[in-house]
């Protein structure tokens, strides 16, 4: 064999794992040589497969441990035969010489320069791969010939690009025989890319950046787009697999704001962003960043102009502050509390690689400002040097070193034997056994007793970065966020809190860590979210949708005008915290709503305005208070729809957090639209008389019906209003510079009216408004005199008409007229009937709405069978069969109104006391609902802690089956009494009683 003392190893091969494997191999290899043309290399193949010698033992242990070696060297005899003769050095050199001269033969042909890069790359990983398991080269060279080998693949694919727009004219170049020179477009090498550590099947890190003062181009698009699309040819010519397999895969996720910039950045554009938003996760990734293709001197000055936010001259405590504070959310531990080995991820894992580096650049970020020997890129040589400064001690130099060579060993191997980017130790124990071979052991238990010292001994000195400090990870495991890819801890932490999808919420916190928001622009405001964010992510996931949840939060965010104050109210008050985690969670409409008006938490945050009673008089001078800031009559629009929607909004909040019952909650809505239309009708009414005057001693009064009529509003409620107006006899105008006719003038009045209630400003919407209850309906005027009121009622009114008017109220306008109008709905109601005719069509009534909107669903309270239609529709037949005798259950509220029935003896007391409490249950589950959610849930879409509040709110439930037990049981009570009360009297005809 010719010069197999090249082969003699510094270390003994590996033995296969897969004797039958190996053997598979290297009868491939020998049948192969049988069949090669070229006799000399026939003749080397033959002896190196001889036994017992250095050539059989690397077969031996490529084919019993590696597919992908395997493939490699059968693909490459003749390579083998030159690594063999010559060494794995100038193997190296000439891999490399012939890409550069294949690469300038291709010209154009673009398959042909990757072809050439692939093949020098499966030369490269071959050659690095055997003198890696041989000995013959350290770890510096092994990363180092990787390393260079992606450097240069880059270099040349970009030359070519660049040629190529040079040739079409698109682009001028300062020099065609050397695209790159002065190109102005370069590449930056991150992580192990950037300090030539890569890695044996490793992902490179760029940032591909172009200084428009320096690029001479002249295309149709613009320099931006041009650049951009060159980055993406990039990579596919370095990603794409042929039948030459691919050269790396590229990772461009640690360029600024990765998620919302370009895959090529101006230069400009750089610097702003890390002048402006740089975090210090990325002040640390910048340590070993290195031009490593294309215009490296325009790479060289780019790193340069930004020196100052990489290495700060004086020390920089809030940033120190920061660093610590992602120190603290891993969830760091001594001494013995090591993983198992199997599954065990030896870059990100406990006492892995990653713990190294961040060890050592910590420590860079703090003293390298002022110290330049302390920025060496590469991980060794900064370790020596902050050990030479005095910052670590010699034995802890010593321990990480010859740990960080040992992890980098394991992970080379496991990538060796599929070429595949893992760093994860197989979790099969046949797979481990394996592997353990390759590595060199005699079975699993050596080397898994060399690997757990090497973790415990990182893991030892990496906790020693925590001493003296809490933790901010707020438990078993890492909440880590920083940097451009997930870490495996922390999604393992993410999965064990509840949250569905690990990776879309890294991804999420990472865009806030970004700065992406306006609210978190300011340095401050990321540290301070940095300290939050475990306290955050585990409150959030304490909700019943942790995701959703994070999701609204993160709407919020992006809403939010400043984030500093608001997370410092979260640290200093953790009770806020989880009230807005609920609010996030369990309440997804006022989470919404929140979302879209961030400013709402001021009301929140107000301990005075969380606490005080909703008086209606307090409402009342809160609103004018507010209005004196209104300048025109559009101002008057936008504050009374901030001044309602801030008022909804903390009803919704107080009944979240159980401050406010439900049945309560529907009074306070309803007394803040009374105070709102109250106002606004009054200003509706100042500015129409600009124009038109006054209508001399008249007035115009708003009958609320419905929900609002009765005050059992909930946050969805439109409302049911009638508009009457009076006006004395002999007034025929009014007395503006423009007059109008009474009955023009109130329809006027009242269409700008309801236009003010309903129109959409920038604060959207005050109510929805439903004037079908008006007299003669769509088809009656918007505005009804009186007398025709009384007319109407007395004379042409359906019996649905007056039922609706059982729950009538006058909410707005002067007192005189309301009291008229008052009198007409309770002489109205009063009135004798038949009680057969009314029994029936009230039944009839009932009948249609059910063939209408009739729902089993039990969560649709208004409309199931034995729900809210059911009980009010029983109230309001005892009040217009019975209140002709018994005038003082005449009232609007249901409940009230069927608690006076019982009182009156118009029901049994029995049968009063349970309507009017299922009444209350009924509404109570119904406002929590629509407090929370949008449209009619079912089990499944309701939120756990909704439902748990639900359960809460109805005395007796006990837990979820059994609320929805007791809603069975009270809806088919309610069904029977409606039955007896209602349906029985109009099928009996008219023959009835309590």
């Amino acid at each position: 064999m010719t010069n197999a003392s090249v082969l003699a190893p510094a270390v003994p091969a590996p033995r296969p794992s897969d004797p039958e494997r190996a053997a598979r191999g290297l009868e491939r290899w020998t049948d192969q040589a049988g069949r090669e043309d070229d006799p000399a290399l026939a003749a080397f193949m033959r002896d190196l497969a001889e036994p017992d010698t250095p050539g059989r033992a690397v077969l031996d242990a490529v084919f019993g441990n590696s597919p992908f070696l395997t493939a490699c060297v059968l693909r490459e005899p003749a390579w083998m035969r030159r690594l063999v003769t010559d060494g794995p050095d100038a193997a190296r050199d000439d891999a490399f010489r012939a890409m550069a001269a294949d690469a300038r033969a291709a010209g154009d042909d673009q398959a042909r320069v990757m072809r050439a890069l692939r093949v020098a790359k499966r030369r490269t990983a071959l050659t690095a791969a055997v003198a890696d398991i041989l000995g013959l080269w350290s770890l510096e060279a092994v990363t180092g010939a990787l390393s260079l080998m992606a450097e240069q693949a880059l270099d040349h694919c970009c030359a070519h690009l660049l040629t190529r727009l040079h040739d079409k004219g698109d682009l001028v170049l300062p020099r065609a025989d050397r695209p790159t020179f002065e190109s102005g477009l370069f590449v930056l090498g991150m992580g192990k890319l950037g300090a030539r550590e890569l890695n044996y099947s490793s992902d490179i890190d760029l940032i591909v950046l172009f200084d428009e003062d320096r690029i001479d181009y002249r295309g149709r698009l613009s320099a931006r787009e041009a650049m951009v699309r060159l980055t993406r040819d990039v990579v596919r010519m370095m990603e794409e697999r042929t039948g030459d397999g691919y050269v790396f895969r590229c990772d461009l996720r640690l360029r600024p704001d990765p998620g919302a910039t370009h895959l090529a950045l101006s230069t400009e554009a750089a610097e702003q962003y890390y002048e402006s938003f740089g975090q210090n996760w990325e002040r640390a990734a910048m340590i070993k960043a290195c031009p490593v293709a294309g215009d490296r001197d325009a790479g060289v000055r780019f790193l340069d102009h930004i020196r100052p936010f990489v290495w700060r001259r004086s020390l920089d405590f809030n940033a120190i502050r920061d660093i610590h504070s992602i120190k603290r959310q891993i969830h760091a531990q001594r001494g013995h509390a090591v993983v198992a080995v199997e599954g065990h991820n030896v870059k990100l894992g406990r006492g892995g690689i990653r713990e190294i580096e961040f060890f050592v650049q910590t420590q860079q970020l703090i003293w390298g400002g002022r110290e330049p020997r302390l920025r060496a890129r590469a991980t060794l040589p900064a370790l020596n040097a902050l050990t030479e400064r005095g910052l670590v001690e010699p034995a802890v130099r010593d321990d990480l070193a010859v740990a960080y060579e040992h992890l980098r060993r394991v992970e080379h191997r496991l990538q060796m034997i599929d070429d595949e980017q893992t760093q994860t130790l197989p979790s099969d124990k046949e797979k481990l056994r394996a592997f353990a071979t390759f590595m060199g052991y005699d079975g699993i238990k050596p080397f898994a007793l060399d690997l757990k010292a090497t973790l415990m001994r990182v893991q030892d000195h990496y906790a020693d970065l925590f001493e003296d400090q809490p933790t901010l990870s707020g438990g078993e495991g890492n909440l880590v966020f920083t940097g451009g890819e997930d870490d495996p801890e922390t999604l393992r932490t993410l999965t064990d809190l509840g949250y569905a999808n690990p990776h879309a919420v890294a991804a999420t916190i990472r865009g806030w860590h970004h700065g992406r928001y306006r609210c978190l622009r300011s340095t401050t405001a990321r540290e301070r979210l940095t300290e939050l964010m475990p306290t955050l992510v585990r409150t959030l996931a304490d909700t019943a949708h942790p995701d959703g949840a994070l999701l609204r939060f993160d709407s919020v965010l992006a809403h939010l005008p400043a984030g500093v104050q608001l997370f410092a109210l979260f640290a200093e008050n953790p009770q806020l915290l989880v009230l807005v985690a609920d609010i996030m969670g369990d309440a997804p409409r006022l989470a919404e709503r929140l979302a879209r008006n961030p400013s709402l938490l001021d009301g929140v945050l107000d301990p005075e305005s969380m606490g005080q009673p909703l008086r209606t008089e307090d409402l009342r001078a809160g609103l004018r208070m507010a209005l004196r800031d209104a300048r025109v009559f559009e101002d008057v629009l936008d504050i009374c729809r901030r001044w309602a929607n801030d008022h909804r909004f903390l009803v919704g909040v107080r009944t979240l957090r159980g401050q406010c019952a439900p049945v309560d909650a529907g009074r306070f809505l309803s007394d803040i639209a009374d105070v709102v239309l109250d106002v606004l009708l009054q200003h509706v009414w100042v500015q129409f008389a600009e124009a038109h005057g006054a209508m001399p001693a008249g007035a115009v009064v708003v009958v609320a019906l419905g929900k609002l009529g009765g005050q059992e509003m909930t946050p969805t409620s439109d409302l049911d209003l009638i508009m009457v107006y009076d006006v004395p006899e002999g007034v025929d105008q009014s007395d503006g510079p423009k007059p109008l006719a009474p009955t023009v003038y109130y329809t006027r009045l009242v269409q700008r009216f309801i236009n003010a209630i309903t129109a959409s400003t920038a604060q959207g919407r005050l109510y929805e408004v439903d004037m079908r209850l008006r007299p003669s309906g769509n088809k009656g005027p918007l505005a009804t005199s009186l007398d025709s009121f009384r007319r109407y009622q007395g004379e042409a009114a359906w019996t649905w008409e007056h039922q609706a008017l059982t729950r009538a109220r006058v909410v707005a306008g002067p007192a005189m007229v309301a009291d008229r109008v008052a009198e007409v709905i309770r002489d109205t109601i009063c009135r004798s009937r038949d009680p057969g005719g009314l029994a029936r069509a009230v039944a009839d009534m009932r009948a249609r709405i059910d063939a209408e909107h009739g729902d089993e669903n039990p969560w649709n309270i208004k409309h199931v069978r034995g729900g809210l239609v059911d009980v009010e529709f029983i109230a309001q037949y005892l009040q217009l069969r019975y209140a002709h005798d018994h005038p003082d259950i005449v009232v609007p509220n249901t409940a009230q109104g069927l608690r006076r029935a019982g009182a009156a003896g118009v029901l049994t007391a029995e049968d009063a006391g349970f309507l009017s409490l299922a009444y209350d249950r009924w509404l109570g589950l119904q406002g929590m609902i629509r407090h929370s959610l949008d449209g009619v849930p079912d089990d499944e879409t309701l939120p756990p802690g909704l439902k748990a509040r639900l359960v809460a709110n109805w005395d007796g439930a006990g837990d979820f089956e059994g609320l929805k037990a007791a809603m069975a049981d009270t809806a088919a009570r309610v069904l029977a009494l409606y039955e007896r009360l209602v349906l029985a009297p109009a099928e009996e005809g008219g023959r009835g009683g309590s």
